[in-house]
């Protein structure tokens, strides 16, 4: 079926909550992908940042095959090997006691908030549930994680929203610490704010929220949906900031294209997930699992080395291009920021014009290439990059879409 017609269709009958960029894709390999005629995108997007080994990987294809072959699904009501291979590495690569696995993102981060509030009303009590959250972050689309989310944009429609959160501005430990009572119970951030604009958070707030955290007795919860499994050069984005919290999620690139949310716990805050607290029907699927556990195999220290590097060559190109003002972000979580007159949408329009699939965070363009890229992806969307942003003229671009 031709472009037009997929578009056609998509058109008459899903809900669009999403705006659609105007293309199809219908196949992929590495980092290309392509429509149904013949179109080819280098993808710098790897689907926000899930496709951590890129289109089709031969050897997770193929264990995701194999096992669909074997057993694609029994529920938590039994066991099955690749759930239990898939948890046993994640606590050992990070430390954490206990996973808990879902489907999603924001399902890791509603797990998390009911972890982080089940240890609280059991060693305090009902009256501590307080769960502050940073201004500007992104927690998910679900009621309570959307409550978490800490945009004023995305608390409209779809009220009454739950109480229980709180929102401090990113870096002022003062508010933060003044802000903590008698009812607070966790703090949760995202180290690099990803859907706010790709800001990384400064290592010695970190650290100050750490030790507040340890003095009242607070459970920490790090979000790294985004961050986590190699995307800023380190299997967590923890360990550039030294820092081991009590919970993080995981989701996005874990799975390598398959649908997977983990929460990962300490021992503190596992003892008292017991039978009955928190379930999910898909959860630890083992077709799933079978292609985390391939994607976590990947991440040995040579291909680390190699996100590493890329992303140094990635930023020095970036820095030399015409109208970049700056670069956020850490390792292949990367947002830059233009000059006055340019927009990210206009530079991503044009950008998939020349066949490159890049994304937007709020006023900057944000760069999620898969894991695997090499030094001539790299170069080819500098090319591409440099050419479009070369052709933009400032007093042009106001009002394009």
């Amino acid at each position: 079926m031709d472009s037009e017609k997929v578009i056609k269709r998509d058109g008459e009958y899903v809900l669009h909550t999403y705006g659609r960029n105007p293309i199809v894709l219908e196949k992929g390999h590495g980092l290309y992908a392509e429509g149904p005629e013949g179109q080819k995108y280098l993808d710098f997007t790897s689907g926000i940042g899930v496709n951590s080994l890129g289109y089709c990987d031969m050897t997770w294809a193929e264990a995701v095959s194999e096992q669909a072959h074997k057993l694609q699904h029994a529920s938590n009501l039994y066991y099955t090997a690749p759930c239990g291979k898939l948890a046993k590495k994640l606590c050992k690569r990070t430390g954490m006691s206990k996973v808990f696995f879902g489907n999603s993102g924001a399902e890791a981060n509603e797990g998390a908030i009911k972890a982080a509030r089940k240890y609280s009303f059991d060693k305090y009590g009902a009256d501590r549930y307080n769960v502050i959250t940073l201004v500007n972050s992104f927690h998910g689309r679900t009621i309570a994680t959307l409550t978490a989310t800490g945009q004023g944009v995305f608390h409209n429609y779809f009220g009454p929203f739950n109480e229980g959160f709180q929102y401090v501005k990113a870096g002022d430990i003062s508010a933060l610490t003044e802000m903590v009572d008698r009812h607070t119970c966790a703090v949760m951030l995202e180290l690099v704010q990803g859907e706010g604009g790709v800001v990384a958070l400064d290592p010695e707030y970190v650290q100050a929220v750490r030790a507040l955290c340890d003095e009242k007795d607070l459970v920490l919860i790090v979000d790294e949906v985004q961050t986590g499994v190699g995307r800023t050069g380190t299997f967590l984005c923890c360990e550039h900031y030294g820092l081991k919290p009590d919970i993080v999620t995981l989701a996005k690139g874990l799975g390598g294209g398959l649908p997977i949310g983990a929460v990962l716990m300490n021992e503190k805050v596992a003892a008292g997930m017991g039978p009955g607290t928190h379930g999910s029907t898909f959860g630890g699927n083992p077709v799933v699992c079978a292609g985390a556990n391939v994607v976590v195999d990947r991440m040995d220290a040579s291909f680390l080395a190699n996100v590493n590097e890329r992303a140094v060559q990635l930023r020095t190109g970036l820095e030399k291009l015409p109208r970049v003002k700056s670069l956020s972000g850490i390792g292949l979580m990367v947002g830059i920021e233009f000059l006055e007159g340019i927009k990210a949408a206009d530079v991503l329009a044009a950008c998939r014009a020349k066949g490159l699939l890049v994304l937007t965070a709020k006023t900057r363009l944000r760069l999620l290439p898969p894991l695997s890229l090499t030094a001539h992806d790299v170069e080819m969307a500098l090319d591409i990059l440099g050419s479009v942003l070369a052709g933009m003229d400032p007093s042009k671009t106001e009002g394009q879409a």
